[in-house]
């Protein structure tokens, strides 16, 4: 029975559901849970949780990172190349000093709108199936966190591309911020393209491809990453064998150390998630007992 974490390196074309599923295959094991979704277009950085430790999704590393390609003078229904183009036209008289002078305002705490076409219910509906119906909603704007924006490269021509690396916090799209950049800059822009280099603390050079998992497995190669280091952003309780037992049990139990989340051990064993406050530990997720 397989338990831990996997960090994908997604494929272009699949959904993260589709990642999800062929995992479950490779590995005979129903429990498999993602971090994170990421668009059909898109690849990179796909968090994968297998057995119990889809439990604990919710307290992967915040933060991501990606790698977008942003077309301008070219707007679609989606916001990104996938869509239907709804307008276009030159916006070859922009320069990279424009465009660095525009994304200095979406630098920090921002109001974004998410595109049409996305993951977001409202009504019990996912938005894309909305749109997809021709029902047009409005979304409301939601406030995002991009911490850096960095120009990687620029090309010119009739519809100049920019190629920008983004760190981020959750909730963020990158499809709403090539829209908004083109939009800035007295344009249209779309989602040309997309690489998420990070996210839950995973990293891109250390991911894995479907077909890079597929050949480990054939070759008795391959192993999913233990919480010790998925988890290693949170402080680390180390507990008696009386603590942990009662900790297990549901009961609080006396700690003398950081405050708010921990990751909990007994010896070698990894037992769950607890909160400290006022120096005792509250059992938040508990996965399993001492031996």
């Amino acid at each position: 029975m397989w338990q831990g974490f996997l960090n994908l390196n997604k494929d272009a074309g699949m959904t993260s559901h589709d990642c999800v599923g062929a995992v479950r295959r490779l590995l005979k094991e129903k429990r498999v849970g993602h971090g994170g979704t990421l668009d059909p277009m898109a690849t990179g950085v796909l968090p994968l949780a297998v057995g119990n430790m889809t439990r604990l999704l919710p307290y992967l590393q915040e933060g991501k990172g990606y790698r977008a390609t942003v077309r301008l003078g070219v707007q679609t229904n989606t916001d990104d190349l996938e869509g239907e183009i709804i307008r276009q036209e030159s916006a070859a008289h922009l320069t990279l000093t424009q465009v660095r002078t525009a994304l200095s305002q979406f630098i920090g705490t921002i109001e974004q709108t998410p595109p049409q076409y996305s993951a977001i219910r409202q009504g019990g509906k996912h938005l894309y199936e909305l749109a997809r119906a021709g029902v047009v909603v409005a979304v409301p704007p939601r406030q995002v966190e991009i911490y850096t924006i960095t120009v990687v490269n620029w090309q010119t021509g009739e519809f100049p591309e920019v190629v920008l690396d983004v760190t981020c916090g959750g909730g963020t799209y990158l499809r709403a911020l090539a829209r908004d950049l083109g939009t800035a800059l007295g344009s249209c822009g779309t989602l040309a393209g997309l690489m998420r280099t990070r996210s839950g603390g995973f990293d891109l050079s250390q991911s894995l491809t479907l077909e890079e998992v597929r050949l480990a497995l054939e070759t008795s190669t391959f192993k999913l990453q233990s919480p010790v280091g998925v988890l290693n952003h949170l402080p680390l309780a180390q507990l008696d064998e009386d603590g942990a037992q009662a900790l297990c049990f549901g009961q609080r139990v006396t700690w003398f150390g950081a405050s708010g989340l921990m990751q909990v051990w007994q010896k070698d064993q990894f037992l769950g998630i607890a909160r400290c406050e006022k120096q005792r530990l509250q059992p938040v997720t508990i996965l399993g007992s001492p031996v």
